[in-house]
């Protein structure tokens, strides 16, 4: 299944958790589910940006775009991430004015067994979504896989939560349980803005990568042959590397262009989505990109 069909059958699990959670609100008038349902109404517009922004990012170069319009995926997930914000602090507000004015909850069985079904469809969904991201390293579909999990906890919290309110009667818990629900979808938030700004200031490639890279460069690495000047980049789906390769002198152009090929092969095997760029220089032959900086 296609990472556009993940984000499609996301959309479609959002209304029906939508649906399913706001009925629990209404039938036990629970800030706490109420909060929850909120969640995934963000859910929900987050899976439609997403889905807009991955068929966006499936576009190939163009003349605007020579480099694709991968970094498409980043926007979705600081758009997400803005929303969830945005859902905790409404939900922290709904909540600070139940907690000063208690009310009664009512019919918690039936809003519990609907708060549970969706959650077990969210982490369904989630899971499967997860690991789909990782597969093909898309970084919308995680940020939503992610958030989906965020609704689980949620759920499962509030279910714990109005547990409580039944055997013990204290009608506080109900909005302290909604804070606290509030206070996790901010975290989660945060953490998916921050991680779209990283991606679209050209982070660099995740560790195991670079593990990656390096055993390939050690494997063409010997006294004849020196790589420097390493520089890495992510954009979505997409990895870029530069670098130097050094060899003999009196090698032929066509010896060195041959070496090069096989090693981009090498690498782009090593990494999926990576495309390299390797200068070939003479091994007495450096490079100082840092004196020509200082000099201007």
């Amino acid at each position: 299944m296609q990472v556009s069909s993940y984000l499609k059958l996301s959309v479609a699990v959002a209304l029906a958790t939508i649906v399913l959670k706001t009925g629990a609100w209404w039938w036990t008038d629970s800030v706490s589910l109420a909060a929850d349902a909120l969640e995934s109404l963000v859910n929900l517009a987050g899976a439609m940006f997403a889905l807009a922004m991955v068929t966006i990012a499936a576009k190939p170069p163009d003349a605007e775009h020579p480099y694709g319009h991968h970094k498409a995926e980043y926007f979705s997930s600081g758009f997400e991430g803005v929303l969830i914000i945005a859902a905790g602090m409404g939900i922290i507000w709904a909540a600070a004015h139940r907690l000063l004015d208690p009310q009664p909850v009512e019919s918690l069985s039936i809003g519990i067994a609907l708060a549970v079904i969706s959650s077990a469809m969210n982490g369904a969904l989630g899971w499967a979504m997860l690991r789909k991201s990782r597969e093909q390293q898309s970084m919308a579909l995680e940020a939503n896989a992610r958030h989906m999990f965020t609704d689980v906890w949620t759920s499962a919290g509030v279910v714990l939560g109005l547990i409580g309110v039944m055997a013990t009667g204290w009608l506080w818990l109900d909005p302290v349980l909604a804070i606290l629900v509030a206070l996790n979808i901010l975290r989660e938030g945060v953490q998916l803005v921050r991680a779209s700004s990283d991606g679209l200031m050209d982070q660099a490639l995740d560790a195991d990568s670079m593990q990656a890279v390096q055993k390939v460069l050690d494997e063409y690495s010997h006294q004849h042959i020196r790589f420097d000047h390493l520089v890495t980049r992510s954009a979505g789906q997409r990895h870029y590397i530069d670098l130097h390769m050094h060899m003999p002198a009196q090698w032929s152009l066509g010896r060195a262009a041959a070496l090069r090929n096989a090693l981009e092969q090498a690498l782009m095997k090593a990494v999926p989505g990576l495309r390299a760029s390797i200068q070939l220089l003479p091994s007495d032959v450096e490079a100082h990109f840092d004196e020509v900086a200082e000099q201007k």
